[in-house]
């Protein structure tokens, strides 16, 4: 039987045993609460949705199966020598996990926690002398883990993640409102997205049928000579960031360089625990602190500059476009500057309605681009548009709502509420859930 005959097979085998794994549905459907999270926070805030519930779902499920072939690509290189159990395991402590904080739903936090519970195993086998049941399941697992493998496995998942965000982190981005540190209210992006990566992965397996690999992995070493086979598994990866003082393409582009660089320094770790085995609990917990430190990192950056999407003398800073708009077939971009419509500058969201009010046929604005120069562009008014054209507009203290940043656990993060902003005196310093 040829190579591509076995890897047909056991692929096969690989898909079913994917398709049939419950992980994979629980995944989507968290994807799906997500998105309609954000479609009602949308709603709430501008009267109007920018994504679509059902064609986010499909494109996140298809780029799941693009970045998941990839992934395993690159782990058929790299070795995994990964058990049934492992994965079950995995997924168990993640669940468990995003009910203190949803986004430790990454694999990082997982796998750096057993990475460390498997070295203090391993000091004080005592522990689990006497269990029985569950606890001796759960010890002898623990006991299975190739770690090296698995943090491999955490940087392959990142640098996916890393051209996922590059490439997608900009569109699937949400204008929001947030309060800043001066108590003002300010425009901004939440950039969150998660992918349901359908993991194939090529495993040693002593006694397997089949013809031998033209290549040997980096990790293994001797163990693929028995036989191999093909594992198939979903992983979540996603990403979550905030930002008030960047567009969300420089955002994107920034948080994707960081999340390679992680990724290359978890390779890092795993050759480091697969040379030096005394020195796995370290790179079990650095795998941690590290990602952790790329959410330190995100917010300093955050708090040393200046929000970005506020309106100034200027005119009325653009927030974002809606997709299909008017404003979007203008070529209008978030960040620009409305300073003038019909002639007449505008400073307020009442000075815009008033002049585009001017001209019942047709309205021309002059815009400063993003480079602060001045563009002149005109169009028809029709009855059926949006009432500005399609232009979200950063908000101004007349706001009712703005949206909480704090991090949360999983039932508070999906029933979550925006915060209500009363600008009337008479409710000065209330603000309601």
């Amino acid at each position: 039987m040829t190579l591509f005959m076995d890897v047909a097979q056991k692929g096969l085998q690989a898909l079913l045993q994917l398709l049939s794994h419950p992980f994979y549905y629980i995944g989507i459907l968290f994807i799906v609460l997500q998105y309609r999270r954000q479609i009602l926070f949308e709603r709430k805030l501008f009267h109007t949705k920018l994504h679509s519930l059902l064609s986010e779902t499909w494109r996140t499920v298809l780029w799941g199966w693009i970045g998941g072939i990839a992934a395993s690509v690159l782990m058929a290189v790299v070795g995994a020598t990964i058990q049934a159990e492992a994965i079950i395991l995995l997924w168990i402590v993640s669940l468990a996990l995003i009910l203190f904080r949803v986004r430790f739903f990454c694999w990082a936090y997982a796998i750096g926690l057993l990475g460390a519970a498997q070295a203090v195993l391993g000091w004080f086998p005592q522990w689990s002398a006497g269990a029985s049941g569950v606890g001796a399941w759960f010890a002898d697992a623990l006991r299975g883990l190739n770690m090296p493998a698995l943090l491999a496995l955490v940087a392959v998942l990142h640098l996916v993640e890393a051209l996922f965000v590059r490439q997608q982190g900009a569109r699937i981005a949400t204008p929001m409102f947030y309060e800043s540190k001066r108590g003002k209210i300010v425009g901004g992006y939440h950039l969150q997205g998660f992918w349901p990566l359908t993991l194939f992965l090529l495993v040693p397996m002593q006694g397997a049928a089949g013809s031998p690999l033209p290549w040997t992995p980096l990790l293994g070493g001797d163990l693929w000579s028995g036989g191999w086979t093909i594992v198939g598994f979903p992983v979540m990866i996603g990403f979550a960031e905030i930002t008030r003082s960047r567009l969300p393409k420089e955002k994107a582009r920034m948080s994707a360089k960081l999340l390679a660089v992680y990724a290359a320094s978890v390779l890092l770790l795993a050759i480091l625990a697969k040379l030096v085995p005394v020195l796995m609990i370290l790179s079990s917990l650095l795998c941690i602190v590290l990602h952790e430190g790329l959410l330190v990192y995100s917010r300093w950056d955050e708090a040393k500059r200046s929000p970005a999407f506020v309106h100034d003398k200027r005119g009325l800073k653009i927030l974002a476009v809606l997709p299909n708009s008017a404003a979007a077939g203008l070529k209008l971009e978030a960040g620009e500057i409305i300073h003038k419509v019909n002639g007449v500058p505008v400073h307020t969201k009442r000075e815009l309605h008033q002049a585009m009010q001017l001209n019942s046929a047709f309205c021309k604005l002059e815009v400063l681009n993003l480079a602060g120069e001045s563009k002149f562009v005109k169009h028809a008014l029709f009855s059926d548009e949006h009432h500005q054209l399609g232009i979200l507009l950063a908000p101004d203290q007349e706001a009712m709502y703005y949206a909480e940043e704090r991090q949360t656990h999983l039932f508070a993060y999906l029933s979550r509420k925006l915060v209500g902003v009363l600008t009337k005196p008479s409710s000065t310093g209330t603000k309601p859930m």
